[in-house]
């Protein structure tokens, strides 16, 4: 660890699109993160002749930047991609049971040097005792965080 964050090295896979449908572009990220991509976003841009675009960013470990591009040059009408490996710092992460009055709701803990400097409900967690309580969602979100800051 440095400084008491884990680190690791990825790679970014960056292409600029103007001309793919929102369509294509939602499932080529489901492709990519299907296939091990750590994650995959969209930034708006304008290119030449002012095109609005938008950059799809992958990141993905340093070994699975073939598959991912794979995946890009079929799904997309990219030409090329630009690839740039980068050192990240991370939270140690730790995942916790909370309690709350609509079922039990896992809490991602990110930690430095053992102390707990983020907690954040976890989505799927969340996504299911809302569909099993028939509660929103938010209302799943809100739970978690009151019981475990409870703790």
């Amino acid at each position: 660890m440095s400084g008491g964050y884990e680190t690791d090295t990825v790679t970014r896979l960056d292409t600029n699109l103007d001309d793919s449908s929102p369509e294509i572009l939602g499932a080529t990220m489901d492709k990519l993160l299907a296939a091990g991509a750590l994650d995959v976003w969209f930034t708006p841009i304008h290119m030449k002749k002012n095109r609005p675009a938008v950059m799809l960013s992958v990141l993905c470990e340093v070994g699975h930047v073939e598959p991912m591009a794979d995946i890009i040059f079929r799904e997309t009408s990219a030409f090329g991609l630009r690839t740039e490996q980068i050192v990240r710092l991370k939270l140690e992460r730790r995942f916790e049971k909370v309690q709350t009055e609509f079922g039990e709701v896992i809490v991602k803990l990110g930690l430095k040097n053992g102390e707990v400097v983020q907690a954040a409900p976890e989505f799927e967690s969340c996504r299911a005792v809302s569909e099993k309580s028939g509660q929103p969602l938010r209302a799943i979100y809100e739970a978690a965080t009151r019981s475990w800051h409870r703790k």
